[in-house]
């Protein structure tokens, strides 16, 4: 083996275990993006959020249905720009309302003091909604709470444990008859 065969050997032995160390790296580490607009702990926030304004009873909540995950999405391939602006203004506001009332974020609060505070938050975006101009931009929290319900309803957790569900329902039958109690139909 002469000079440049030795060099050569060995450059490829150092090359494959750089490269063998960035494919072990990038396979080990968790991402902290979903897309270009949230980030993992985002997503987190928001079926949190999700999960206080639907929460687990005897039927899955918002978090089941990873209501955050379709926000994400929906948010950054649907809304606006300034609709965006003001959908990642609004969890940075929810945090900042958490901390005046009761001293820290949102993520540390309790249920009772979660739901309290988007209680007051739904109050403020209904009082908003009616004084608004047609051409005023949408309150954040309305957004929020109608993504919850569009996520939940939509996925198959929603459709299935909390709606009625047939896969092929048969025949159209326009008279159904409905007893007191029943829930809604998904399909």
């Amino acid at each position: 083996m002469n000079r440049r065969e030795a060099l050569s050997a060995v450059g490829w032995i150092l090359g494959g275990t750089l490269v063998s160390a960035d494919l072990l790296v990038a396979c080990t580490s968790k991402p902290t993006k979903v897309n270009d607009l949230f980030d993992v702990d985002q997503v987190a926030f928001l079926n949190e959020v999700g999960e206080t304004i639907l929460p687990e009873t005897s039927t899955p909540g918002a978090k089941a249905a990873d209501v955050g995950s379709l926000m994400a999405v929906m948010v950054q391939d649907c809304y606006t720009k300034e609709d965006q602006d003001i959908f990642l203004k609004g969890i940075s506001q929810i945090d900042e309302a958490s901390e005046d009332k009761y001293g820290k974020k949102f993520m540390k609060l309790d249920q009772k003091q979660r739901t309290a505070l988007l209680t007051a938050l739904d109050q403020e975006q209904q009082k908003y909604q009616a004084e608004k101009a047609p051409e005023a931009p949408n309150h954040y929290f309305r957004m929020m709470k109608e993504l919850t319900l569009f996520g939940f309803f939509t996925s198959e957790v929603g459709a299935t444990k909390a709606l009625r569900y047939v896969e092929t329902p048969g025949r159209y039958d326009g008279c159904m008859p409905y007893k007191k109690g029943d829930r809604a139909w998904a399909t």
